[in-house]
């Protein structure tokens, strides 16, 4: 059994129990699924101050502290334990690709040419991870949580606007994928 934990899964086997997640969720306590609002559960338990944001019963959301502790604690088991032996599996073209744009290191789940605490001393590390993680995390708030629904749910239901969303997070996605990213790899 243990093995078996330890191959990667094909992506309709991961997929699915990832994306059961959200309704058992719901059937099961009635709970929406979201970690973007941890952080602000962990500033209204441990921040007294008198700001607004944080004044809130954050105890509500207390279930929603300990699914992310799970998350994480997940993630160092999966990290420790469960880590597949096997070399990973990178097609030709994506190595050639990212060895023209300075990213030589293929034998780690993330390049450590980029994503190590040595490179977080870089322009091009700090860019990556601290920038780009305020981005998310700023985006994330700013629109309410991390938006998915525009594309599953109104997308189907033919409603314009979720088209619209989604042509341009698919746009910003060939921008950032083509365009921008090519030109950061190489600072």
């Amino acid at each position: 059994m243990l093995e078996l934990l330890k191959q990667p899964w094909p992506w309709y086997v991961a997929g699915v129990l990832i994306g059961l997640t959200v309704p058992a969720l719901l059937l099961i306590g009635n709970k929406s699924f979201g970690i973007s609002s941890s952080l602000r559960h962990i500033c209204a338990a441990c921040i007294p101050a008198n700001i607004k944001f944080f004044q809130y019963d954050w105890r509500k959301e207390s279930w929603n502290l300990f699914f992310v502790g799970g998350v994480a604690i997940g993630g160092m088991i999966a990290s420790f334990v469960l880590t597949n032996p096997n070399p990973i599996v990178i097609a030709e073209s994506t190595k050639e690709a990212l060895s023209a744009n300075n990213v030589k290191d293929f034998e780690h789940l993330l390049p450590t040419d980029i994503f190590s605490w040595s490179s977080l001393l870089t322009l091009r590390g700090f860019i990556f991870m601290v920038i780009g993680g305020f981005m998310v995390g700023f985006g994330t708030r700013y629109a309410g949580r991390l938006h998915k629904r525009p594309c599953h749910h109104g997308f189907v239901n033919l409603q314009l606007p979720s088209l619209i969303a989604t042509c341009c997070f698919m746009i910003g996605g060939f921008i950032m994928t083509w365009l921008i990213l090519p030109f950061l790899l190489n600072l």
